[in-house]
């Protein structure tokens, strides 16, 4: 599996099955009651693989599958990979808070400015908080890369369990 190096923080796929979405949906449940090296959990129509909690880091990738029919006896599989629910939370919060930020030093700018003030500090504002925008953006990238084998083990772990199946 390659995962690109567009702009994307969570990778998504995009798959056909040659099995039924039930029978897959199965064989992760079969799958996840014996396998030690990744905790599965299924709810409805999705799947949950995600690394064991003693062998996680702060960048652990999760994958989340959706296997689903879109016509009669056409299943579909969706994947994303992505950090876990806390850290991506904590990161759109961060993101969040910069950029409402960014509009609140932008309308503080303009203030300054109809009112003939010095807009200096909220230029200075503004820089600093992109300069944070990309600071985030970029330890997003380098988490990713730091779970990029889990990455790939966790789609490994889900082909072989499909190639079980078929």
């Amino acid at each position: 599996m390659e995962i690109s190096n567009d702009i994307v923080l969570r990778p998504r796929f995009f798959q056909d099955l040659d099995i039924p979405s039930e029978k897959a949906l199965e064989a992760f449940k079969k799958t996840g009651k014996t396998c030690q090296d990744f905790k599965v959990s299924r709810v409805d129509h999705h799947v949950f693989i995600r690394i064991p909690k003693k062998e996680q880091h702060f960048w652990s990738p999760q994958l989340h599958l959706e296997i689903y029919e879109v016509g009669e006896n056409q299943p579909k599989l969706k994947g994303l990979f992505g950090p876990s629910p806390t850290v991506w939370t904590l990161f759109m919060f961060l993101h969040f808070v910069v950029a409402t930020s960014f509009i609140g030093a932008l309308v503080w700018m303009y203030v300054n400015i109809r009112l003939d003030k010095s807009y200096l500090f909220s230029i200075l504002t503004m820089f600093f908080l992109l300069i944070t925008w990309f600071v985030l953006y970029f330890a997003g990238r380098l988490g990713r890369q730091a779970g990029k084998k889990e990455m790939q083990k966790l789609y490994f772990f889900m082909e072989n369990t499909l190639n079980s199946v078929r």
